[in-house]
């Protein structure tokens, strides 16, 4: 797996376990995680296995992205704030904490956790 994919993945396990579980729905977005970055089996396996323990993003390798992926990532982790229906309040401490430690400007960020809260709840729809 790419150090980039490895950091992105590994952060939103974090994420995921921001309210301290992780949800069966949690668990599909981490499947659908691996599957949209087309994980092989050795890399998924490995995945799967780091997602069994509580994570924080002092775990994670975020050195690791570009600012391209930086900014991905944050939207990615609004949507897996939103995979239980619901974003509580530990989870957006979280993606504030998260915006700072990628270093995106703060509007900027605002205008990605908007826009992500957006995308979360249309999905919520389909579901």
């Amino acid at each position: 797996m790419e150090a980039h994919v490895e950091a992105i993945v590994k952060s939103l396990v974090a994420v995921a376990w921001a309210d301290g579980q992780m949800s069966g729905k949690e668990q599909q977005v981490l499947e659908a995680l691996i599957a949209a970055f087309e994980l092989g089996s050795e890399d998924a396996s490995t995945v799967r296995a780091y997602a069994t323990e509580a994570r924080t993003l002092a775990d994670v390798p975020l050195s690791e992205l570009s600012s391209d992926d930086r900014r991905l990532l944050l939207q990615q982790a609004v949507i897996v704030t939103y995979a239980d229906g619901e974003q509580c309040d530990e989870e957006r401490a979280l993606l504030a904490d998260l915006a700072k430690t990628l270093h995106i400007p703060e509007g900027e960020a605002e205008e990605i956790l908007s826009a992500g809260k957006r995308r979360a709840e249309r999905l919520l729809s389909l579901l």
